[in-house]
């Protein structure tokens, strides 16, 4: 892991509090001749940190960023976020847990595409902190700072462009203001010039709200963005990379 300098000189530097901590992890699908994806003796990620986290396709990205998000649940050690032991929560626990505290902006963005775009912002309030109260202005307030025109609440998902429904996604995540954001190769499909907007979009937003970013790419010219560059390799002494993804 090496620190990069991040892009604006302004940028509050992250609260030295861990707000991620790992450790003794052992991770393996099930199956009894699986071998061992993630062996992470020890990791943490400070409040308000910027990581970039990188490694070659079947390093085990996905699914450390599976165990972040306790959709997976780690076979040995522990996963703290917010000082909450994840493995110690029960499958619905850990459902809320993720709602309330993380948001998760998917590769493919996941918008269910029949829906209008401020259904499926309420979808992501269903498990969270935030009930239906004021839903609607947090939303515009979101539109708002993602650069959105407002009358677009209330079309399909389905009708939007790829980069509108990648700022929506990006509302989803945030609409419960959750402590940390993981973000799951969102450029991999964009434009250079589009790839550079959604940066400068979800980087003002999360030094806007305070986010911990979790952010995984192969784009190794996003790195100037981060505090932090982490290659998944240095940390994981599984060496599970032509298993998994």
């Amino acid at each position: 892991m090496h620190s990069d300098s991040p892009e604006n000189s302004t940028t509050l530097a992250p609260d030295p509090v861990p707000i991620i901590k790992i450790r003794d992890l052992h991770f393996s699908y099930p199956g009894k001749r699986q071998p061992a994806v993630l062996n992470i003796p020890a990791w943490q990620v400070a409040r308000g940190d910027r990581v970039f986290l990188k490694g070659p396709s079947g390093s085990g990205k996905s699914t450390l960023l599976n165990l972040l998000a306790g959709i997976l649940v780690a076979n040995k050690g522990s996963i703290e976020i917010l000082g909450q032991d994840l493995g110690a929560l029960s499958a619905r626990k850990r459902d809320r847990f993720r709602a309330a505290h993380i948001g998760i902006v998917f590769q493919q963005f996941n918008l269910i595409p029949y829906l209008s775009v401020l259904d499926n912002i309420r979808l992501a309030t269903h498990f969270g902190k935030n009930d239906l109260t004021g839903l609607d202005l947090t939303a515009k307030r979101l539109f708002e700072s993602l650069g959105l025109d407002n009358t677009l609440i209330t079309k399909k998902a389905s009708n939007l462009s790829v980069g509108q429904q990648q700022r929506v996604a990006i509302a989803r995540a945030l609409v419960n203001a959750p402590e940390i954001l993981i973000v799951d190769e969102p450029t991999s499909a964009l434009d250079s010039d589009t790839r550079d907007a959604f940066m400068k979009i979800l980087l003002k937003i999360i030094q806007i709200q305070g986010n911990t970013l979790i952010f995984v790419s192969h784009d190794i010219a996003l790195t100037l963005h981060f505090h932090h560059v982490v290659n998944l390799a240095e940390i994981n002494l599984a060496g599970g990379s032509q298993y998994v993804s």
